[in-house]
């Protein structure tokens, strides 16, 4: 272990963690395509990091998509732009409650699911608001995701997920994603008899380094009180402050 390494890991007597995850707050989105209580196996994964988080404080929720009627759209209300229904105000309560929010998806043609792409959709619709220090609404949030698939394209997937999500203001720590997949081809998921989904090496040490590592920054940005406030405020640039942008014409 090299000095910087000691350092770092002074307050974790014989590698267990000590500090105090039990502010925090984590939802989970299942984009899978299936209703419930149908077997998905997305959620099966997503069970794995639910299940460290909780076991150290966090305060943990997982809904399924598919089981709300949410509404295509970019506002906050579809029910305001000619729909009858529209459950996402429901689902962006959560969203705001929540200071890590982890996208689970299924891969179909290499993709993310329809589903996923809906919700990040009306995520985006929200992006234009500002928070308290007048920053975009997702500042001081932490994002990851969860794909599996019988398919390859984790990192595809996860690539636009975690872009998606830094793009709209979420903080993204490194190994912010973890999967699974099968051989190419038709063939078992993740839970089914036989696909070595629950035993595999590589996806377990992935699923544990994101869900660590979503603590860690979700937890970090809790105690500081949010990302810093002061160059990104969408309210005070809109009120004239330039954030000593050298170019005096756009003071």
């Amino acid at each position: 272990m090299t000095d910087n390494d000691e350092k770092r890991n002074d307050d974790l007597p014989n590698g267990s963690d000590t500090r105090d995850f039990s502010a925090l707050s984590a939802l989970y989105i299942n984009c899978t395509l299936k209703p419930s209580p149908q077997l998905s196996h997305t959620e099966g994964l997503i069970r794995k990091s639910i299940a460290i988080m909780e076991k150290h404080g966090v305060n943990t929720e997982l809904l399924r998509a598919v089981d709300f009627d949410i509404a295509p759209g970019v506002q906050h209300d579809m029910t305001e732009h000619g729909f009858e229904n529209d459950d996402w105000t429901k689902i962006f309560e959560k969203v705001m409650n929540a200071d890590i929010l982890v996208l689970g998806t299924p891969i179909w043609l290499g993709e993310k699911s329809s589903v996923c792409s809906r919700v990040v959709e009306r995520l985006y619709a929200e992006s234009g608001k500002t928070n308290e220090f007048g920053q975009y609404i997702y500042y001081g949030k932490t994002g990851g995701c969860i794909i599996t698939g019988n398919e390859d394209g984790i990192k595809h997937c996860s690539m636009n997920i975690l872009y998606s999500l830094q793009h709209l203001g979420y903080c993204i720590p490194p190994q912010a994603d973890a999967g699974w997949v099968g051989e190419a081809g038709p063939g078992p998921s993740y839970l089914d008899e036989d696909s070595g989904g629950e035993e595999n090496e590589f996806t377990q040490r992935n699923t544990t380094f994101m869900t660590w590592n979503l603590m860690h920054m979700a937890l970090m940005l809790k105690q500081r009180g949010g990302f810093p406030a002061y160059g990104n405020q969408k309210t005070e640039w809109e009120a004239g402050t330039r954030f000593d942008y050298p170019n005096p014409e756009y003071r």
